[in-house]
């Protein structure tokens, strides 16, 4: 549910896997026949996931990160890992490449860049995001909603980025 004054986008967990499904109809709507999934980490691990079960294909994962601070809600360096996990040995054909969001842009380009000079054994890349932001300097492949307002997306998972195990404990100590 979008705020009133459009700076907030609340979602819940019905909400964010129909969006999901909505993307794997977009994907498959296409006619584009992908290889590979590789997500990345932490945002598009939980579309990732869905869509790799969905299509049936094997799922790979990059881990990136930029939100670290405020407890996912500032924006800092990106980090983006050398290395990439997959099940098939070295990623490899027609990838699509996947996150929630296309928020500034930037981690999205900066990835491209990555596989683009690095894996020279992917033969074709598309992205899949679920938002994208008006701001974004990235236009994804594949996307669900676009943000003209730019909200802030309060993602359902997103109260475990501030809970800690002692917190757990008191929750379900009997």
């Amino acid at each position: 549910m979008l705020t009133e004054d459009g700076r907030h986008l609340y979602v819940s967990y019905d909400e964010y896997h129909g969006l999901i499904e909505k993307l794997a109809i977009k994907i498959f709507q296409s006619d584009w026949e992908f290889d590979t999934i590789l997500c990345l980490a932490r945002g598009g691990m939980r579309p990732g996931d869905i869509l790799s079960r969905v299509f049936d294909k094997p799922l790979a994962i990059m881990s990136t990160s930029s939100y670290r601070a405020g407890a996912g809600t500032e924006q800092g360096n990106l980090d983006i890992a050398h290395y990439i996990t997959t099940p098939k040995g070295e990623i490899a054909g027609k990838v699509l490449l996947v996150d929630d969001l296309a928020d500034s842009g930037l981690t999205m380009h900066a990835v491209i860049d990555q596989l683009r000079n690095n894996y020279k054994a992917i033969t074709e890349l598309r992205s899949a995001v679920i938002w994208t932001k008006s701001l974004s300097k990235f236009t994804p492949d594949y996307s669900v909603e676009y943000l003209p307002t730019n909200p802030w997306i309060h993602q359902p998972f997103e109260g475990y980025d501030s809970l800690r195990p002692e917190h757990l404990i008191k929750k379900w100590s009997v």
